[in-house]
């Protein structure tokens, strides 16, 4: 065979063995995450909603298996949120959470687990979740921050008045007393207690209200099943 033959049969086969590498390619790549959200432009994958899954399980104490598809979805509103709120973070003044504080909060949830009473079973818990201490004392950490946030925001907006707390005390409060057969406290015993109740209920209604229009103000969308994927080849 002289030489043009040979280079004519090498133009022929060439796309050929090109197209058989990128099947082999091909059949070798696994979906390692695909894109669940998207908050102006940033990306919320499936990784991060599992993480949150995860961090939500253990620190309520709470089964993973049990978290229902609406479980799961509202796991996904709260992660879309948190993008928003996090927007926020950088034109707001409050005093941020500490790693002491975080260690704090996540020994309270440890005490949820009785296998976790020592370190070992602390460390197998952990793994069991797939989860690493130092990852989960930062992600309390910007709980905890997003918390102050909004206090920092809502708080000095809401002005609880005695006859609200008077209100709830004679509709609310007495029932539930007499409804658990206990006897009745007096209004002033418990007022202080009552206001700070209001003063949550206020805050997490004004909560909603922020949190709907910082979604009217930005792009928010959340792709189907068929939705965008992010590929990765598959290690040796």
């Amino acid at each position: 065979m002289n030489k043009f033959c040979i280079r004519r049969t090498m133009r022929a086969v060439l796309p050929i063995l090109l197209a058989a590498i990128c099947m082999v390619a091909a059949a070798r790549a696994e979906v390692i995450d695909r894109i669940v959200a998207k908050v102006n432009g940033h990306i919320i994958l499936q990784s991060d909603l599992d993480d949150a899954l995860r961090y939500e399980a253990l620190m309520s104490g709470r089964p993973l298996d049990q978290f229902t598809a609406e479980d799961r979805r509202a796991v996904l509103d709260r992660l879309i949120d948190q993008e928003l709120l996090d927007e926020q973070i950088k034109s707001a003044t409050f005093q941020h959470a500490s790693a002491a504080e975080a260690t704090a909060r996540v020994a309270e949830a440890r005490k949820l687990y009785p296998e976790a009473a020592t370190p070992e079973g602390w460390q197998a818990l952990l793994k069991s979740f797939q989860l690493n201490e130092q990852d989960l004392i930062a992600h309390v950490q910007q709980q905890i921050d997003l918390t102050r946030l909004v206090d920092a925001r809502l708080r000095p907006q809401v002005q609880i008045d005695w006859k609200s707390i008077e209100a709830y005390y004679r509709d609310k409060f007495v029932p539930q007393l007499k409804e658990a057969g206990s006897s009745e406290v007096p209004l002033s015993d418990v007022s202080g207690k009552i206001r700070e109740l209001l003063t949550e209920e206020r805050v997490n209604q004004l909560l909603v209200s922020w949190l709907q229009n910082l979604r009217s103000e930005s792009k928010v969308t959340i792709p189907d099943a068929s939705g965008s994927r992010i590929y990765g080849v598959e290690s040796q």
